[in-house]
């Protein structure tokens, strides 16, 4: 599975050429109809084939940056997926209850967590040593919360709520949670 920091690099780049784009039309536009004389300052036909490739690319960014997700695969297939393991997480009294101290996982497995909340609505976020985010998900009490990952790469993972759920969320972070070996036997 493609790592999801190389997916949001790709589209930070791709949605910033089209903004860049988007803002050259609206300068262009500005300067045009703020001078005077007496032609049009902007001609119809132009302007409308302007918006009109505007939209054209900013729909084929749409459906190019789709099929770079990485999870999509494995969302849309999901019926037809069984795990490798289950991790049935509790959440309540803005504490995490894990299965076991450290969640043990193998490279290419595909792991659901099934996280279920008894009071309020909390996040349920894997993070990475350097804090960025892995992959994240609400969980709401009394609905099916879960999230299937497939890990190709070793590390260390943390789990923080990632949501609000009043002053003493801040405090939900489990260090080092998750540990991804790739050890071949």
């Amino acid at each position: 599975m493609v790592d999801s920091t190389t997916v949001l690099w790709g589209q930070t780049l791709a949605y910033t050429f089209y903004v860049l784009a988007i803002m050259a039309v609206m300068g262009w536009f500005a300067l045009r109809v703020t001078q005077q004389g007496p032609t049009p300052a902007v001609r119809p036909g132009l302007f409308y084939a302007f918006v009109a490739f505007l939209v054209v690319l900013g729909i084929s960014l749409h459906f190019i940056t789709y099929y770079t997700i990485p999870w999509k695969p494995m969302d849309m297939h999901r019926a037809d997926i069984t795990p490798d393991k289950v991790f049935d997480i509790g959440v309540a009294g803005h504490k995490f209850q894990l299965p076991a101290e450290t969640l043990q996982v193998a490279c290419n497995d595909r792991v659901l967590f099934n996280v279920t909340s008894s009071d309020l609505t909390y996040g349920f976020g894997l993070f990475r040593q350097d804090h960025s985010m892995l992959f994240q998900m609400q969980v709401v009490p009394g609905h099916m919360n879960d999230i299937l990952w497939q890990f190709d790469k070793p590390g260390v993972y943390s789990i923080r709520s990632t949501e609000y759920s009043g002053p003493a969320g801040v405090d939900m972070v489990v260090k080092d949670a998750v540990v991804v070996s790739c050890e071949k036997s």
